[in-house]
């Protein structure tokens, strides 16, 4: 990544952590992957039970690994085949996921098919750690939504053996396709409670 764009990220992302902490969320600034790791590890105590979603971002910056290998009980989303293992998974320390989108003035933007990521988020385990490059940092809301929706809606389509609109014109269509990844859209713009949601920001394109 060119050094200007890195420089100007790290400015940006702390307007970023002002804003979160200002939506009762706290942010973290990490100039790349392995120090995003660190920063993660540091949020999920050793024993703690952590579920996650389909999360690019922390396969990116080697968490899933750490979580497999670790001194965790880790609900890998992949390996639940069953709606009990999900409703297990509910029940977590730790949930681990990315947004879509999000603004730079820290509210997060997710899109679910099935709502079982977006409702790890809004309720259910007691800490939320998000991992977010800054390629998915918008400058408000309107932009986080469309992001949300032509950019990481029709990649994620993309990896699934689904027939979406945007899985062949590349953006939204605004579909009611069955197979539309698209059902639920979660807007969080403030944590009533303190301490649950964490966002690491990391100087990196991660995920989609």
């Amino acid at each position: 990544m060119d050094q200007f764009i890195k420089e100007r990220n790290e400015k940006l992302a702390q307007v970023v952590i002002k804003g979160l902490k200002s939506r009762n969320m706290t942010g973290y600034y990490a100039k790349d992957r392995k120090e995003a790791l660190k920063v993660a590890l540091e949020l999920i105590p050793e024993g703690s039970s952590v579920a996650m979603g389909g999360c690019m971002s922390a396969q990116e910056i080697g968490l899933t690994d750490a979580l497999n290998n670790g001194h965790y009980t880790f609900y890998d989303r992949a390996y639940m085949a069953t709606r009990e293992g999900l409703l297990q998974a509910y029940g977590a320390d730790v949930f681990v996921s990315s947004v879509n989108a999000m603004t730079d003035d820290g509210i997060l933007v997710n899109i679910d098919g099935n709502a079982n990521r977006v409702s790890f988020i809004a309720q259910g385990p007691e800490k939320v750690v998000f991992i977010v490059g800054m390629n998915k940092v918008t400058s408000d809301l309107d932009q986080a939504m469309k992001r949300a929706r032509n950019i990481a809606a029709p990649i994620n389509a993309g990896r699934f053996d689904i027939t979406t609109p945007c899985k062949k014109t590349g953006r939204c269509m605004d579909c009611k396709s069955i197979d539309t990844v698209c059902c639920q859209f979660l807007i969080t713009r403030f944590s009533r409670h303190k301490d649950r949601i964490h966002v690491i920001l990391v100087n990196e394109d991660l995920g989609f």
